[in-house]
């Protein structure tokens, strides 16, 4: 009996039989990305490895995304580099300021794809096990040796099943019941496992609902993590895949181990600073004064994060500086098409260019000491989006209706 990870790995190893858990291979890579901050380290390291072409410039792929528009002549002066690297290499599959957050772009672009290995020099690759692939982060000295050779080692994860049954209450999200699982398993509680989502729950949601909870996989330790592929994978595919591709799926009893979770009394969920595992309830930190709210990025900056807090905002006026900001040209696009762009700027949201914004600490959206934002971003460490800030992890929906407020609000609840 094998898992999704286990077929994918002995097929990328060529494996004379089927890897198991805990076993070593050095597995092929289908498509590798690395950004406009972990390149410039990637090249360097390429290049001191004495490596000068790349294994296959149609398998790389570089998005700028992490400080976009430059910020100042330090920034401009790597992704100059990093631009002409690209341009020495032949590389495909360039994507310049404004295109949007690297994995959004990646999917919508084509290059994740069911039953694929893929990795990215960024530890929110997992984002890619949506699509049924398993996507997976790495450093920049390995990025330098797929670069060079298209291989890497990797360690065959043992698999835990999450099951989720249930349905969504109002107002509650993909987003929510990551951070459920992230809190009682603990941000070490997948280290080096993969993670598979399974049950009805899952199946109903969204294919950016599913990027939502892959996403968040590396908040747990997880090496990957995955949404085994359907109907709605081939169709969100359809006109986009780079390639053909053949879904995996795992055998019968094949988890090490699983978690059952019925999600139909779920309420909106927060992680408190300073770890993604501190979650609760948003109902018990309600109130809290806020400073600034974020939607956007990797995690929730898709068309219908957008949407989920435009429903709420609506009509109204935002009480807290709200920055919002769409995680591709593509989705800004079709915001803009469906009119909720303007529901967004006319309750007093801020629109910023595709990217990842504030969420790293760097650009655009920054917090002064002692100031608390709502994000629906994926980490809330010390020091993440501004020296002293204090990041509270939450919803669309969640950080729509707190916007509304000033303060820590539950949707659908009136203060």
């Amino acid at each position: 009996m094998a898992t999704i990870s286990q077929k994918i790995l002995s097929r990328a190893s060529g494996y004379d039989g089927m890897a198991e858990p805990g076993e070593i291979v050095e597995a092929e890579i289908d498509y590798a990305m690395s950004h406009d901050g972990t390149s410039v380290l990637a090249i360097r390291s390429f290049r001191e490895m004495g490596s000068e072409k790349v294994w296959d410039p149609d398998r790389v792929v570089v998005p700028y995304d992490h400080i976009v528009p430059a910020n100042n002549e330090t920034a401009a002066d790597l992704q100059r580099e990093v631009r002409n690297w690209a341009r020495e290499q032949n590389i495909s599959h360039f994507f310049d300021c404004g295109t949007g957050v690297c994995h959004q772009v990646f999917p919508e672009q084509g290059f994740a794809l069911p039953g694929t290995l893929l990795v990215g020099a960024d530890s929110h690759s997992c984002t890619y096990g949506a699509f049924g692939a398993f996507g997976t982060g790495v450093g920049a000295t390995d990025m330098a040796e797929i670069y060079s050779a298209g291989r890497l080692w990797f360690r065959v994860p043992e698999t835990i099943g999450i099951k989720v049954e249930g349905r969504l209450a109002p107002f509650v999200s993909a987003k929510d019941i990551a951070l459920q699982v992230i809190g009682d398993l603990g941000a070490d509680g997948a280290t080096y496992k993969a993670v598979e989502y399974i049950g009805p729950a899952i199946e109903g949601l969204s294919i950016s609902g599913r990027m939502t909870l892959c996403n968040l996989g590396v908040e747990m330790g997880a090496k990957a993590a995955i949404v085994p592929p359907d109907e709605k994978t081939d169709e969100w595919l359809r006109g986009r895949a780079r390639q053909p591709y053949t879904q995996v799926f795992s055998d019968p009893d094949s988890y090490q181990q699983q978690y059952d979770y019925d999600i139909a009394e779920l309420e909106p969920q927060v992680a408190a600073p300073f770890r993604v595992d501190n979650v609760r309830p948003v109902s018990e930190l309600a109130g809290l004064k806020i400073d600034q709210a974020f939607i956007g990025t990797c995690t929730n900056g898709r068309l219908e994060d957008l949407e989920a807090a435009a429903g709420i905002l609506k009509g109204k006026k935002v009480r807290a500086r709200t920055l919002v900001i769409p995680a591709s040209r593509e989705v800004l696009l079709d915001a803009l098409k469906r009119g909720i762009i303007q529901t967004l700027v006319e309750a007093g949201a801020m629109i910023g260019p595709p990217g990842c914004g504030p969420c790293l600490g760097a650009h655009m959206g920054v917090l002064a000491e002692g100031e608390v934002c709502v994000s629906t971003s994926n980490r809330n460490f010390p020091g993440r989006m501004g020296k002293g800030g204090l990041v509270y992890l939450a919803s669309p929906a969640t950080v729509a209706a707190s916007a509304l407020q000033g303060r820590l609000a539950v949707p659908g609840v009136s203060k």
